[in-house]
């Protein structure tokens, strides 16, 4: 219950935190000019984004080839998500925090963490935990004549 404690704190700060900014910037070079920094940051974003995203799905499709499991690839795709949507969300703050998922250095060592302290359980809600049924032996045949 802690995380979602510290989510609702996230999303009622955070608001009140970046319409101050805004206005403080504004005040300060103006309310034109606020508006296209907030504009740019989001184009600049969109477009590390997309260099991003493709390049993680490109060393995934890379370790698939080579028979390695993409663990950290699987997990820097969410967090290019969460990263995308930060920047697509007008203010400073957010923008910060969106170009932080943006570096690749900072991206590897969050999905390293995630991955080292199994805060991600392998499998998923579809895969059995014990088999179904224990009288069936797996392995392979081949047919001889």
């Amino acid at each position: 219950m802690k995380v979602f404690r510290i989510l609702l704190l996230f999303f009622l700060v955070v608001p009140f935190v970046e319409i101050y900014l805004l206005l403080q910037v504004g005040g300060f070079i103006g309310a034109a000019p606020t508006i296209f920094l907030v504009v740019l940051t989001a184009v600049i974003g969109a477009w590390l984004l997309r260099q991003q995203g493709l390049a993680t799905l490109q060393r995934f499709q890379a370790s698939l080839a080579q028979g390695v499991l993409p663990a950290y690839e699987m997990v820097e795709g969410p967090i290019l998500l969460v990263g995308g949507a930060l920047l697509l969300t007008p203010g400073f703050v957010t923008d910060i925090m969106g170009f932080a998922c943006l570096i690749p250095q900072l991206r590897r060592k969050i999905a390293r963490y995630v991955i080292e302290k199994h805060l991600i359980q392998a499998g998923g809600p579809f895969q059995p935990t014990q088999p179904a049924n224990k009288d069936v032996l797996e392995g392979e045949y081949r047919k001889e004549d």
